[in-house]
């Protein structure tokens, strides 16, 4: 197949690639050439748009080199700053004793750059002040360090509270929800709690965690640390992949392009992040635009009983 360019969709606030690079354990596992070829490509497929974190506290406390190999790669590479979109990441594990700004600025010093288009606010174990995080996130915005932002598997109620906050200030609210979604997990992005707001437009979709860690692009249970298990429904996911591959066979990809092409045909998709360290993984899925554009339904209807999550919580909460 030959890959249609998808119409682009509105994401914090600007028009993004259908696909996204992830930083979280990618990085750090190429050699210098690999990763400036790997951002030379993926300009070229459509996926341009790259997730940079710095994981340094809460479960991701692991002093991780990743935003720094991808700076160096960046600006190695040559590619023009305004034919890529840059995503930051803001953690509350030790907010606000650990600022917002403070955060980014250590963020974007370490990765060498001077702004991100759009950041992602993470998750949260205790209970967050919404109406501050929406005024520390605005004055970001208002000193032209991030342009947008989103957030990160956020509990439904906590998620209208700062849209609703915002819009009783004036102030730029979230854009665009980051969501665990694939084949196998769908509750949060297509159940009742999240379905409204992307209906009616208030929040585009940011699939994540796609193949669960791994799992449902190569049917194995990844040794290295992968996203939490909520609901406690891994096993059940694991099972599922000889079904998944053998719809993809059917469909001439991989099972990992079949998975971001399940997930690009939700309609409130705007795209879908995922993680590749080798080049040959970036090129397989990028079948997956074609295979989204030419037969998308099919690919809804292929896999339409395989959700493995029918009775976690759609709202957020564990």
């Amino acid at each position: 197949m030959t890959a249609p360019a998808l119409p682009r969709k509105t994401l914090g606030g600007l028009a993004v690639p259908p696909l996204a690079l992830g930083s979280w354990n990618t990085w750090d596992r190429m050699d210098p050439d690999s990763a400036v070829t790997m951002i030379r490509r993926a300009v070229e497929l459509d996926a341009g748009f790259f997730d940079v974190a710095h994981y340094n506290m809460g479960p991701h406390a692991e002093n991780s080199r990743t935003d720094i190999l991808f700076g160096e790669a960046l600006r190695a590479s040559g590619v023009d700053r305004a034919e890529i979109v840059l995503c930051g990441k803001l953690w509350l594990w030790d907010w606000p004793n650990q600022s917002f700004r403070a955060q980014l600025t250590e963020s974007l010093e370490r990765a060498g750059l001077d702004r991100f288009d759009t950041l992602v606010v993470g998750d949260y174990m205790a209970e967050p002040d919404v109406a501050r995080i929406v005024a520390d996130v605005n004055e970001l915005i208002a000193d032209g360090l991030v342009g947008g932002w989103g957030i990160n598997n956020w509990r439904i109620g906590h998620t209208r509270a700062a849209l609703d906050a915002a819009a009783s200030t004036g102030l730029v609210g979230p854009s665009f929800a980051q969501l665990k979604y694939g084949i196998a997990r769908r509750a949060m992005a297509e159940g009742a709690a999240y379905g409204p707001l992307f209906s009616d437009g208030a929040l585009a979709l940011q699939a994540s965690d796609v193949f669960e860690g791994g799992i449902l692009a190569t049917g194995l249970a990844p040794q290295r640390k992968i996203g939490a298990d909520v609901g406690g429904i891994r096993e059940r996911i694991l099972a599922l992949y000889p079904e998944v591959a053998r719809v993809a066979a059917g469909f001439g990809v991989t099972p990992a392009a079949l998975g971001i092409a399940f997930c690009l045909a939700h309609p409130a998709t705007a795209n879908v992040l995922f993680g590749a360290s080798r080049l040959a993984q970036l090129e397989q899925n990028h079948a997956a635009l074609a295979l989204v554009a030419e037969r998308g339904s099919e690919v809804r209807e292929a896999l339409a009983g395989l959700q493995a999550d029918v009775e976690v919580k759609d709202d957020g909460s564990w």
